[in-house]
């Protein structure tokens, strides 16, 4: 049996952490160590835009000795990614070069929506327990130095995430600057949660009852599993319990506090912030119970490593959360379900009769399918320019599991199914690489096919069967029903899609009386 090694490297926005890993035989994956070095980075992102000469001479000599760590491990494979410091910091790509010529290790910059992913990964690593939890109305809380992002389940489904700036080290930042007394510290937290909490629970608690929440953080987990004792996966604590955390916290000194929770003196003001953030979510929610699970960003980088390497085959159904969370989208923007669904199955069916000539795979599938059912999402807006206004809809909506760069591709497949295309190197494409633009291209194309095979927005061709025959992509109707519209519109985007893949559709309708 092949053992592999495996080191996952979070360059944090208060420490730099390093897990390594062990992967033998399927779905094996164990944690063989563990290294972690104070390091905050995030205070000087979020007050002066950029990191200190000092600070970036101590990441360097840190990453440096994570480098022997892996050497002595014999390492076969690392990832490293950094999260808001690095990515809120005006030289991000100066310091990345630097880092990488420095200590020979390549951080990657992990977008806000693909870190908290990959915190979700590392909670469904816990197996049975996130299972449990899911299957009720849940909401995971993930708390970071620059951000918290709260994402809510149904029955076991992803019905909508939101990023609020309520990190814990961007609040000591407004701390520090605002000179608090001690006696208001608390009262102050409470104040700027409540202040964006109170319009989240407005636009997207009105509708949903939550029982549970899972709280992903480097504060208060760690005393929540030192409660429990070695039972990991029983870290669950209630409302109550923060009182008595929160009286340690107001009634001991910093020295105490760290000795009481095994941690550093730097840690104890954010754990009170954490807690404090914590209570008032729960409150805000009426969660019943909280688990603190004691994952990190390291664990879901390992996660993510495994699946890709089909080392690991999770049972969660990740790509079911992103399209539940589109759907929602769609939804709170008036989008029409039967005109999506319709739209769905037409393209991905063209989608699916083409793989010999369009090269795409899986994942891009994944995103003509976030497409169609985003489509109209723009006409809340405007009903004129829906090609412009759903673009920016799509770019300023987080959905997890989409970086950055997928987000572009699906906003300008939504923007382009109603506008006029245009070609790499002109202005409107200015944002995207070229392989990119290659795939906004194709799934443009089908999509704007698809589209006009339901242009009276009835759902005529249901049934619809595509084959490719040589140069030419024949789709098969079965309908009684006069489609003189669909035809008309189904000519004029056939030019397109012959431009981008040198094939002709033809629409043949079969009527049966």
């Amino acid at each position: 049996m092949s053992i592999k090694t495996f080191a996952a490297i979070d360059v944090g926005s208060f420490e730099l952490s390093m897990k390594i890993f062990e992967f033998s035989g399927k779905n094996n994956m164990r944690e063989i160590d563990y290294i972690k070095q104070r390091l905050d980075l995030g205070s000087d992102t979020y007050a002066a835009g950029k990191i200190s000469n000092e600070k970036v001479d101590e990441l360097c000599r840190t990453l440096k000795e994570f480098a022997a760590v892996m050497a002595s491990y014999k390492v076969e494979a690392y990832r490293a990614y950094g999260t808001s410091a690095i990515r809120e910091t005006e030289n991000s790509a100066i310091l990345l070069d630097q880092i990488a010529q420095r200590t020979g290790i390549r951080v990657e910059v992990l977008s806000n929506s693909e870190q908290r992913f990959l915190d979700y990964k590392s909670i469904a690593s816990q197996g049975e327990s996130f299972r449990k939890f899911i299957e009720q109305n849940t909401a995971i809380v993930d708390i970071g130095g620059g951000s918290i992002q709260l994402s809510l389940f149904e029955n076991d489904t992803l019905v909508s995430t939101q990023n609020l700036r309520l990190g814990v080290l961007r609040i000591q930042e407004l701390l520090h600057h605002a000179s608090t007394r001690n006696g208001r510290t608390e009262d102050l937290i409470d104040e700027m949660a409540t202040a964006q909490l109170a319009t989240y629970k407005k636009l997207y608690l009105k509708e949903h009852e939550i029982q549970n929440i899972i709280v992903v953080d480097d504060y208060i987990s760690p005393w929540a599993r030192k409660r429990a004792g070695k039972s990991g996966a029983q870290a669950m604590i209630n409302v109550g319990d923060f009182e008595t955390l929160l009286q340690m916290l107001r009634s001991k000194s910093t020295t105490e506090i760290a000795k009481l929770m095994d941690i550093m003196e730097e840690k104890v003001p954010l754990v009170l912030i954490s807690a404090v953030l914590t209570r008032r979510i729960a409150l805000l929610m009426g969660a019943d119970c909280i688990w603190a699970p004691g994952v990190t960003l390291c664990d879901g980088i390992a996660y993510e490593y495994a699946e890709k390497n089909k080392m690991f085959k999770g049972e969660h159904d990740f790509e079911k959360d992103i399209i539940a969370c589109a759907v929602n989208i769609s939804k709170r923007y008036m989008g029409s379900k039967k005109r999506a669904e319709t739209l769905e199955k037409l393209s991905t069916t063209i989608f699916d009769s083409m793989k010999k000539v369009h090269g795409l795979g899986k994942r891009e599938r994944l995103y003509l399918r976030i497409a169609a059912i985003l489509h109209d999402c723009g006409k809340y807006v405007s009903m004129v320019n829906i090609g412009e206004t759903s673009y920016n809809i799509i770019m300023a909506t987080e959905m997890i599991g989409l970086s950055h760069m997928e987000r572009e591709i699906v906003a300008n497949i939504v923007r382009f199914n109603h506008s006029s295309f245009q070609y790499y190197g002109q202005p409107g494409m200015s944002g995207i690489d070229r392989d990119s633009y290659l795939v906004v291209a194709k799934l443009t194309a089908i999509l704007r096919l698809a589209n006009s095979l339901d242009r009276s927005h009835k759902q005529k061709l249901k049934g619809l069967k595509a084959s490719l025959q040589e140069n030419e992509l024949i789709l098969n109707v079965e309908t009684q029903e006069d489609i003189t519209l669909e035809t008309c519109f189904f000519d004029q985007r056939c030019e397109f899609f012959t431009e981008v893949f040198s094939i002709t559709p033809v629409l043949k309708q079969k009527k049966n009386f």
